[in-house]
């Protein structure tokens, strides 16, 4: 056995968990996403996708993207600078820069690659890079491709903000870079004082709008629009992968960065385009957002919903402000076996350890979509107060 073999086969943490019957990953769905999904041969209800418009199943999406399969084939077989253009990625970018109200945009294959390939193309040595301790992982491994100064402030705290922004140079390019909806607590990043902080020390203001597209703002253009402050954000990316029912990622600007971006971005320029299907399902799934603010609404009837009565059940939801609804546990085991608990009881839950909390953070989390009923959503409650209870997480 060589050196490398030997040292990761003494990881066996999953394997510990296996054996205890509550190993949590990679659970087999037999169906498709929706509200409802068949696992282990029985019906389980939905509470962790992140398809917030419930849009996984339309079937309109589903005929934009056969169409698009049957006419240009399966994969484009190169990248975006050489062979692996279509028309119709030309015409996502266009219509993306539109909704979300910025001379240009970009997409990406999948929005993991927007961070990690613009990050480091907008910052160099000699300048700072500033970022929230909850920012997602896409956003810490962009971080660390670059060559400049690092820093990180306590989670949306404003008076540390500033305290970083008072280590810079004046001169220097400050970016400051910060998700809009945060994907596991659900609570939203300070905006209108991070532009403040911005305007004061002449910083760029980066949002990752993952969770904020198709949720906030008119007709889901997402936070930086539901605050109002879409032009004075330098910098917007986004997702397909949940509210669009796609895959993929974007990022929107002006021109004159987008223009960097395009010859520069190294996971764009090397990496291979998306798929015709994945194109054209986004691009479908787009015009639905702003033609169904119906679904929006009801997103957000069911989210008040859920929160007024998880809060009445006595569970402990944190500050979220979004249809992510973190139950805290605080235990990484009690985390583990309360989701192999409700999924006995027909709800899917996602557990959130480290590295993705703190370790006394741990959570379950429950996410709704824009189809869920109120029925459904009692019933899920139901089975987690019994759960949290059998495990004195609740007393």
């Amino acid at each position: 056995m060589g050196l490398l073999q030997e040292k990761l086969s003494k990881f066996r943490l999953p394997q510990m968990y296996m054996e205890k019957g509550v190993y949590p990953y990679f659970r087999e769905i037999d169906s498709h996403q929706d509200t409802e999904v068949m696992m282990d041969g029985k019906k389980v209800l939905m509470f962790g996708s992140n398809s917030y418009m419930g849009l996984t199943y339309d079937q309109r999406i589903i005929d934009a993207a056969i169409a698009a399969t049957r006419k240009y084939g399966t994969g484009c077989a190169g990248s975006r600078l050489l062979n692996g253009t279509l028309d119709i990625h030309v015409q996502l970018e266009k219509e993306l820069a539109e909704f979300i109200g910025k001379d240009e945009a970009l997409c990406f294959s999948t929005g993991f690659t927007v961070n990690e390939g613009v990050i480091p193309q907008l910052v160099g040595r000699g300048d700072y890079i500033i970022c929230d301790d909850r920012d997602h992982a896409s956003i810490v491994d962009g971080r660390r491709l670059t060559f400049a100064t690092q820093l990180k402030y306590k989670h949306n705290d404003m008076e540390a903000l500033e305290k970083e922004l008072q280590k810079c140079e004046p001169n220097a390019i400050k970016l400051i870079v910060v998700d809009s909806v945060f994907s596991m607590e659900g609570d939203l990043a300070n905006l209108p004082e991070i532009i403040r902080l911005k305007k004061k020390y002449n910083a760029t203001v980066y949002v990752d709008e993952a969770h904020g597209v198709g949720v906030f703002g008119r007709n889901g253009r997402g936070v930086c629009d539901h605050f109002g402050l879409t032009d004075e954000v330098d910098i917007i990316m986004g997702t397909f992968s949940k509210s669009l029912a796609s895959i993929g990622g974007f990022v929107a600007a002006d021109k004159d960065i987008i223009n960097w971006l395009r010859h520069n971005a190294r996971s764009y320029i090397f990496q291979a385009s998306s798929t015709p299907a994945a194109t054209a399902a986004a691009i479908e799934a787009l015009h639905i957002l702003q033609t169904e603010p119906e679904r929006q609404e009801n997103l957000w009837k069911i989210t008040n919903y859920a929160l007024k009565r998880f809060r009445e059940c006595g569970f402990e939801i944190g500050d979220t402000e979004s249809p992510i609804i973190p139950l805290y546990v605080r235990d990484t085991d009690k985390t583990f076996l309360v989701t192999k608990m409700a999924f006995d009881e027909g709800v899917f839950i996602n557990p959130v350890i480290p590295p993705a909390c703190a370790p006394q953070d741990t959570l379950v989390r429950f996410a709704l979509m824009a189809t869920h009923t109120k029925e459904q959503i009692d019933f899920a409650i139901e089975k987690l107060l019994k759960c949290f209870k059998e495990l004195e997480i609740i007393k």
